[in-house]
């Protein structure tokens, strides 16, 4: 018969033994689902960055990175063979960017498993391949990496091209078949203009999420930080003719940060050197730029346009509206004899258009143009400005789509412009009137106005702020292209004010055209 003392230490034993067992099942257990990683489990994370003081980084470059070059940075390349999802042929694929020169603050990326489970994608120098350049990366650890880019068989079946790049502050850019790149986008643009100075909100973590073997869109999810806002972001990418972009931002704003004058909700961030309206002097390419205009629609179906310049100071235009149904910067000239430059091929930068999803409420579009010496600088940005901030803690949540688009484009259903230009033909003006009453001469084409008769009597409606005259307006056909042809002449009043202008056309009472919304800069 067992000794009763020692059956009972034998029992005890036995439910410690359960109990610990069951204890460690439950920690397990608890640790797999903490590795799940979501939507919301980004939101909660933002959430939470947003009520801590903003993190600085730490990290530093080693010795050899901190001091390269630019030739040398351009001979540091990934390895195809080692893009992520490469070996298990996924249609898309992932390569990563080293730091080093501009890129000096790493990104943490990380791929979500197909079961929700997380797996950090850590740098590895043997994913390189380091030319010419004879440091050795094998001391440096888990550096992070400055962004990525994602593949996919976008101009055909034989070579997965570059579709999307993730890299610097808050900077993306996508492209459609047959497009190169242009324009860029941003998560999120904090007091580029009114504020104490421009705040650059930056992606500080990404989560890749692994596709399916016949997957037709990738997603990827990112942690926007910044000294006075966080946010979560979802970026569903379905490449195509037209690349699309559904994007969900859930911002919040930090507590106890400094306030925040303007929120520039899808940030557009484009080039504009000269024009049609404004050509340069010395240079032989007729036009440069990345986008032409601001295209926008609002919540009342109007379309405007707003032809780009650049401008000798700092200019700001906003556009007041609830409920915006779409607002984009446009490439709209799609001819190689606008630009002919057969290195940049301007023709085929995309336009980008932003559709929101839901209601935006009140607001601003507003586009800020800034002088530049030539056009390797973004001189143009373009957001929505909510008028209403959150609480700190509180989310403000938007949806829209970010379509990347080339020659079939989003245009007003009517008609819309094509080219505007500032100047005379022959005239017995003298300089200084001309100077003083400038004339603009806008084609408008479309369906609205083919559909009319070759009789039709069409009307050009301009009009001024306070600080211009409309002097002369007359519309007519142009045979040459068929389209209809607005010419203005204009007085300014005050030549340190700027002057709005605003002309669209009507028949018979109808509106036929969009608006063309042009700003005469002051002398």
């Amino acid at each position: 018969m067992p000794h009763p003392i020692r059956l009972a230490q034998a029992l005890r034993r036995t439910r410690a033994t359960v109990v610990l067992g069951a204890l460690m099942a439950l920690l397990c257990g608890a640790s797999a689902h903490a590795q799940r990683f979501d939507w919301d489990s980004l939101t909660q994370l933002a959430k939470t960055r947003a009520a801590e003081p903003v993190r600085a980084n730490s990290d530093k470059l080693p010795a050899d990175l901190a001091s390269i070059t630019y030739d040398q940075l351009r001979d540091i390349r990934f390895k195809p063979a080692q893009s992520l999802w490469r070996a298990e042929a996924l249609p898309f694929e992932a390569q990563f960017f080293h730091l080093g020169l501009y890129q000096t603050e790493p990104v943490r990326i990380h791929e979500i498993k197909p079961d929700g489970s997380v797996s950090h994608l850590p740098y590895r120098g043997a994913d390189f391949d380091y030319g010419k350049n004879t440091f050795d990366p094998a001391p440096w650890g888990d550096l992070g990496h400055a962004g990525f880019r994602l593949h996919h068989s976008l101009n055909g079946q034989a070579y997965k091209d570059e579709l999307v790049v993730f890299q610097g502050a808050s900077y993306f850019r996508a492209l459609g078949a047959g497009q190169g790149y242009g324009l860029s986008a941003r998560g999120l643009a904090i007091d580029t203009v009114g504020g104490t100075g421009e705040e650059f909100p930056r992606f500080s973590e990404f989560w890749l999420q692994r596709p399916a073997a016949g997957a037709t869109e990738v997603t990827v999810l990112a942690l926007l930080e910044s000294p006075r806002a966080t946010g979560a972001y979802r970026f569903v990418i379905r490449p195509g003719q037209q690349t699309t972009t559904t994007v969900n931002a859930r911002v919040f704003l930090r507590s106890g940060a400094g306030p925040v004058n303007t929120l520039g909700i899808a940030p557009l961030t484009s080039m504009f050197l000269s024009g049609e309206n404004q050509p340069m002097a010395g240079d032989f390419r007729p036009e440069v730029h990345d986008s032409d205009g601001l295209m926008m629609l609002t919540g009342e179906g109007e379309w405007l346009w707003r032809p780009l310049q650049r401008p000798k100071a700092v200019t700001v235009s906003s556009f007041t509206m609830q409920n915006p149904r779409g607002f984009g910067l446009m490439q709209r000239d799609r001819s190689f004899a606008s630009y002919e430059d057969v290195e940049a091929r301007y023709e085929r930068r995309p336009s980008a258009w932003i559709k929101p999803l839901g209601d935006w409420g009140q607001g601003r579009v507003e586009l800020v143009q800034l002088p530049a010496p030539d056009e390797t600088h973004d001189n143009i940005v373009a957001y929505w400005v909510p008028a209403a901030l959150p609480a700190p803690g509180q989310p403000l949540e938007v949806a829209y789509e970010l379509a990347w688009q080339g020659d079939a484009q989003q245009r007003p259903p009517s008609s819309w412009v094509t080219q505007s230009r500032r100047g005379y033909g022959y005239t017995k003006l003298s300089a200084e009137e001309q100077g003083r009453q400038p004339q603009y001469v806008i084609d408008f084409s479309g369906p609205a106005l083919d559909a009319l008769p070759a009789d039709a009597t069409v009307k050009a409606v301009v009009t001024a702020n306070t600080n211009g005259r409309v002097l002369q307006t007359v519309a007519y056909p142009n045979p040459a292209t068929r389209t209809w042809r607005v010419a203005v002449r204009v007085e300014r009043i005050d030549a340190t004010q700027p002057v709005e202008l605003r002309a669209f056309l009507q028949h018979n009472n109808d509106t036929v055209s969009e608006t063309w919304t042009h700003l005469l800069l002051p002398e």
